[in-house]
């Protein structure tokens, strides 16, 4: 089944048999998901290490009667639309900044039956990705999604590495990995939960800890919940690598 069938499935679900109804005659939700796929393919910008960055902010504009219609079923409709352009996001292995976000909002100078897409990178917190606005992905070596430097007080020589030569300082205590905001390490990928795992470093011993993730934790191939690590091993957590390092 593909994402588009099992997000008209889960729509059809929602509104228990009144899907055909409600639809008719207005914008159909499929039309809007795929036109939502052709953007992030349009949009694809290659960052350092082949990965693939899309637009993760989708902008709906309806035309006032549809939207003044749709209005009570918008904040769902967003939901289910967001969930499936991120299965669809996940399918082809690409990367985005944070959340996949889906906003509905009233367009000018649309008739009864159009929509307009607009999608961009967003970083969350109403700033651009590096590279300014539009589509512009990090360049360079130290531009990124995530802390490539050591924040103050860390311990030297304790880093974890991704598979494209990213470097994250592992602090002393606790350090979150995840895709939402909250994390201390965050890594645009769509296989990553928001609370992914944590590692926790007293200077001498690294552990690492699945924090109930849905695609959950692999190190050196196993899944685990709780296990110490040692320099070399690797941690998996989405299509994400990330091998210790330890400095002596």
């Amino acid at each position: 089944m593909s994402v588009l069938q099992r997000f008209e499935k889960r729509l059809e679900g929602m509104f228990e048999g009144a899907f055909a109804k409600m639809f008719k005659g207005v914008v159909h939700p499929v039309e809007v998901a795929s036109a939502m796929q052709r953007e992030a393919e349009a949009h694809k910008a290659i960052l350092a290490g082949g990965r693939t960055l899309v637009p993760n902010r989708y902008v709906i504009d309806l035309s006032a009667g549809d939207h003044d219609r749709l209005a009570p079923y918008a904040a769902a409709l967003a939901q289910e639309l967001a969930q499936s352009q991120a299965e669809y996001i996940g399918e082809h292995g690409w990367t985005v900044y944070g959340d996949v976000i889906v906003e509905v909002e009233r367009g000018d100078g649309l008739d009864t039956g159009m929509f307009r897409v607009t999608a961009e990178v967003s970083t969350g917190d109403g700033s651009q990705p590096p590279g300014g606005p539009g589509f512009g992905p990090p360049q360079g070596g130290d531009q990124g999604y995530g802390p490539p430097q050591p924040p103050m007080g860390t311990p030297a020589g304790a880093k974890l590495i991704s598979g494209d030569g990213r470097q994250y300082a592992v602090a002393m205590g606790q350090t979150t990995i995840g895709r939402g905001e909250q994390a201390q390490i965050r890594l645009p990928d769509v296989g990553i939960s928001r609370r992914h795992a944590r590692v926790d470093y007293d200077g001498q011993q690294v552990l690492v800890t699945d924090l109930g993730s849905t695609n959950g934790t692999m190190v050196n191939g196993q899944r685990i919940t709780t296990v110490s690590i040692r320099p070399g091993d690797v941690i998996q957590l989405g299509t994400t690598s990330l091998t210790l390092h330890l400095d002596s």
